[in-house]
């Protein structure tokens, strides 16, 4: 009698038609027995390009030792990643974006084509996070995520710093505020090991939303990469999703609309990356589970920011972990009524249960009280108007300014923008408008950071606004707003915008408008043509021709 576990491997390993399947198998060291046990992916994106997920084939062994143990046979599946760290700033960070897609469908694919029962899916860069719980929803077969944990900060004069630090550095040196020997030296020391960017960036934004949306094992996420610890966790993984197949629980049974609002209450009070709009959009979208744009702006604006860290703010990820954990989170959310706390982790356990038994370290101030939040609303908002029909997001963590007005400089492209900054060719006072990079566009909607960073470190960070059909990296942080939908290149009105055009954001509005009319901004685009597509063959062209609007999570399933 085969396994009843072996819903999905029992066709591709069971009966005699199936010899020669087994044959092919045993020539690589499966056994009978293990053929007769259910098939469990372990699922991971190890690649010699990163730090983020240098630690996942090891991690993937204490996964496989756990499902082992608790009865199973694991099948490791290697796929790919981009890291927008390296990446950023060139014509490799378009491949970041479509990265997700890619990793997202060739786990499908392999765990359709191997017949798996169950799925560990390890995670680490920006992309794999959301890549890895998107597969883990369109297959729905037992599974979960796990979070290969998050870089260790650097020193730099006695002080912590991440690659944010290197990448404002840039711009520093650039403005003559930094000699080639000190970026140098912050250079060398910003990225001490294994382990994805240090603070609240998308890597930990998107850790964080897994982990309140239930898909992954509660306390896991946090531990950081290269702490003594994080092999138990890949082992109890392994285990854990055992579990799940022994008790058939799903990931649309755990990815439900509520979890989805916890995951976003989660990103609200960390400060997290406008990324979260785009990827929790995508993760909702594969888990069939409604949500919109207003959806961010109605959450955050009931959420305090409870959490002090970078790029706003002074801590890291590895410091949430040392003060307690993101349990911390939870049980502070919790007392102010903004959880969901019947939602289920792949634990079994309530989001309630895990938020009560946080264990904090005595003077701890990373993590603030419900009672006394860092600001009283949380840091992503939605803004519409006549250049963003389609909606557009920007975060105020850490800013105090709800308004800005300056005249359009207009770039078509993100390197143009760069070189005008290193140049020292920007006025303050400026908004900077950087079209032609969304998803379709670009293609692949880069991050800015190169950009942003140099703003910042050039001293221009509180008298110039940024616009974008692009995204922005996690570690961006100034009046940015991202998301511009419809971008440019579906004839979105910002790329009717001219150098001079007054534009004007309005928080408190939630509004984001050039002072033209409707009928000046037609009359513009009725000359208009998009540029040539950059890539008119191979994956590039398939994802533009594919591609939604960034309002639509940018994904490429119907």
């Amino acid at each position: 009698m085969s396994d009843p576990r072996k819903r999905n491997s029992a066709a591709m390993t069971d009966g005699p038609a199936r010899a020669p399947a087994r044959s092919q198998l045993k020539s690589i060291g499966f056994s009978d027995e293990d053929l007769a046990r259910p098939i469990v992916g372990v699922a991971h994106q190890w690649i010699e390009t990163m730090p983020c997920n240098f630690n996942h084939r090891r991690m993937a062994q204490r996964v496989k030792e756990g499902i082992r143990a608790a009865g199973g046979t694991p099948m490791e599946v290697n796929t790919i990643s981009v890291s927008d760290g390296v990446s950023m700033g060139t014509e490799g960070m378009r491949a970041s974006l479509i990265s997700r897609e890619v990793i997202t469908d060739s786990i499908e694919v392999a765990a359709i084509g191997h017949s798996f029962d169950a799925l560990v899916v390890i995670v680490g860069c920006d992309k794999t996070i959301p890549a890895g719980a998107m597969a883990l929803a369109r297959l729905n077969i037992p599974g979960l995520a796990l979070y290969s944990g998050s870089i260790a900060p650097g020193k730099f004069r006695g002080q912590d710093i991440t690659i944010q630090e290197v990448f404002e550095g840039v711009g520093a040196h650039a403005a003559g505020k930094l000699t080639a020997d000190e970026l140098m030296e912050i250079e060398n020391a910003a990225c001490p090991g294994a382990g994805a960017c240090g603070g609240q960036f998308t890597a930990n934004t998107m850790a964080t939303a897994l982990d309140f949306l239930g898909i992954s094992p509660p306390g896991a996420n946090v531990v950081p990469a290269m702490d003594g610890g994080k092999a138990d966790t890949a082992f109890e993984a392994g285990r854990l999703v055992m579990d799940l197949l022994d008790r058939d629980v799903r990931p649309r049974d755990i990815i439900t609309r509520e979890s989805v609002e916890n995951a976003i209450s989660a990103v609200a009070a960390t400060g997290g990356s406008t990324n979260a709009v785009l990827h929790i959009m995508a993760i909702a979208h594969e888990a069939r589970v409604e949500l919109e744009l207003e959806d961010f702006d109605r959450i955050a604006a009931r959420v305090p920011i409870l959490a002090d860290l970078k790029p706003w703010g002074n801590y890291v990820a590895t410091d949430v972990f040392q003060a307690g954990g993101l349990s911390l989170v939870a049980r502070e959310l919790h007392k102010l009524g903004l959880l969901h706390g019947d939602e289920r982790y792949v634990d079994g356990r309530t989001i309630a249960e895990v938020a009560q038994a946080a264990v904090e370290t005595p003077g701890q101030q990373v993590i603030y009280p419900a009672d006394n939040p860092l600001k009283p609303t949380g840091g992503i908002l939605i803004l519409r108007g006549n250049l963003a029909p389609d909606g557009c997001v920007i975060k105020v963590s850490g800013q105090e300014r709800d308004t800005f007005t300056g005249p359009a400089r207009v770039f078509d492209g993100e390197e143009a923008c760069f070189q005008a900054v290193i140049d020292q060719d920007i006025e303050p006072g400026s908004f900077i408008v950087i079209r032609n990079e969304g998803p379709a566009g670009g293609p692949g909607m880069r991050e800015m950071l190169a950009v942003t960073g140099a703003i910042q470190g050039a001293g221009l960070g509180d008298s110039v606004a940024l616009m974008t059909d692009g995204r922005f990296s996690g570690a961006s942080h100034g009046f940015m707003i991202g998301h511009v939908a419809p971008e440019a290149f579906r004839r979105g009105p910002i790329a009717a915008v001219q150098d001079g055009d007054p534009i004007t954001f309005d928080v408190a509005n939630r509004t984001l408008n050039v002072h033209l009319t409707d009928e000046q901004i037609e009359e513009r685009l009725a000359d208009w043509q998009p540029p040539p597509p950059r890539y008119p063959t191979g994956a590039m062209a398939k994802y533009a021709a594919l591609v939604s609007s960034a309002s639509q999570g940018a994904v490429t399933t119907n």
